[in-house]
């Protein structure tokens, strides 16, 4: 089908059903191979929220058959005699959730020209459930290969351990990119808001950048101590502290909304926000964002944003923090074969913090 000695397989959803464990374990067609392309042998790839949004329609229509996964670690295979990047066949790599712009294609977009590919506005194709510009359909990495535009591919130090490295891809640089954008560090003062897969990242990215105060904010308190064990200096349970939003007031600078719900106290954390304060919603809740009352953005002069996965430069800074910082998160890793009970568990909210699953046959 490829061209290659080997096949592309891996797990379909055909319905939105799948996303209740019910994908299928198939062939699929990667992208016409260019020679800017990698072919990558899968040994990991980290199970992401968007995974299961994709899988329901949740978010659209998905084009079917579907096989979903954009944090994706394997060795590259093949190389494209005018590949980016250097990489020869064996190198350990990464693929996130973008893998393609239109950078180099259809003339440079100013947005691309400035290293945003992420926000290119002419083309943006996703690693799975998009259409490439050579007309090809994105497969993702719960698979055995993947094939990707070398632009969009990323060396992995030898720091970072496969198993870690691939919830990076799209959950870590998915938090990463707003706090360094919108300047985390020393003096500034942080709220992370959930503390699961994006938040826990959150709150890693937030110590490593060297805010001053980092603050944990979650319903309950039930994952009190793992937040002061990635490095929270501060924890705000909202289903049991009472008069949160008033004992906190005016007290952080920035805060990254990782939560998925349109039913959030919204209002409430914008309380916690001082003079010229920062609010990002990285979440994407499929019913939208809870109704905005105007009054704090007017008498705070706040901000409300948001923002996308991050660029390729965003992720090769983010992996280099990983080094010089020493960020470990906290996966979990499961068999690439218990795919189906693994996208159950991780709906279900078991994961502490991240799923990985693990080609046993490619390590």
């Amino acid at each position: 089908m490829s061209g290659t000695d080997y096949k592309f397989e891996g797990w379909l959803g055909y319905d939105p059903s799948s996303a209740e464990g019910n994908m299928k374990w198939g062939e699929f067609e990667p992208k016409p191979w260019e020679e800017t392309d990698v072919d990558i042998k899968i040994t990991h790839c980290g199970i992401c929220g968007s995974d299961i949004h994709t899988l329901r329609s949740g978010w659209g229509p998905t084009d079917y058959p579907c096989c979903v996964g954009h944090e994706i670690v394997g060795k590259v295979v093949r190389v494209g005699s005018n590949a980016e990047g250097g990489f020869k066949v064996g190198d350990r790599v990464g693929v996130g959730a973008q893998s393609e712009s239109c950078l180099g294609r259809k003339g440079e977009c100013k947005v691309c020209a400035s290293g945003n590919e992420n926000y290119c506005p002419v083309h943006f194709a996703g690693t799975y459930n998009n259409r490439y510009l050579n007309g090809g359909k994105s497969y993702g990495g719960y698979a055995l290969y993947h094939r990707a535009p070398s632009h969009f591919v990323f060396h992995i130090p030898d720091e970072i351990p496969s198993e870690e490295a691939a919830p990076m891809f799209c959950g870590g640089v998915t938090t990463y990119a707003p706090l360094k954008h919108h300047g985390c560090g020393p003096g500034k003062t942080v709220g992370i808001i959930g503390l699961g897969g994006l938040g826990h990242f959150g709150v890693l990215w937030a110590k490593a950048l060297g805010a001053d105060k980092v603050v944990a904010i979650s319903r309950s308190s039930r994952k009190k101590e793992d937040a002061f064990k990635l490095g929270a200096t501060d924890f705000i349970a909202t289903d049991e502290d009472a008069d949160w939003a008033k004992m906190h007031s005016y007290t952080l600078d920035l805060i990254i909304c990782t939560v998925s719900s349109s039913t959030m106290p919204l209002m409430s954390y914008f309380e916690l926000l001082r003079l010229d304060g920062t609010f990002v919603q990285v979440g994407a809740p499929e019913e939208g964002l809870p109704t905005i009352q105007q009054f704090p953005l007017l008498f705070k002069r706040l901000k409300l944003t948001g923002s996308l996965i991050g660029s390729p430069r965003d992720i090769r800074e983010m992996l280099q923090l990983a080094v010089d910082k020493k960020v470990k998160p906290m996966v979990q890793t499961i068999p690439m074969k218990d795919a189906n009970k693994a996208i159950v568990d991780f709906e279900a909210g078991k994961p502490r913090y991240r799923y990985t699953l693990v080609n046993e046959q490619h390590l």
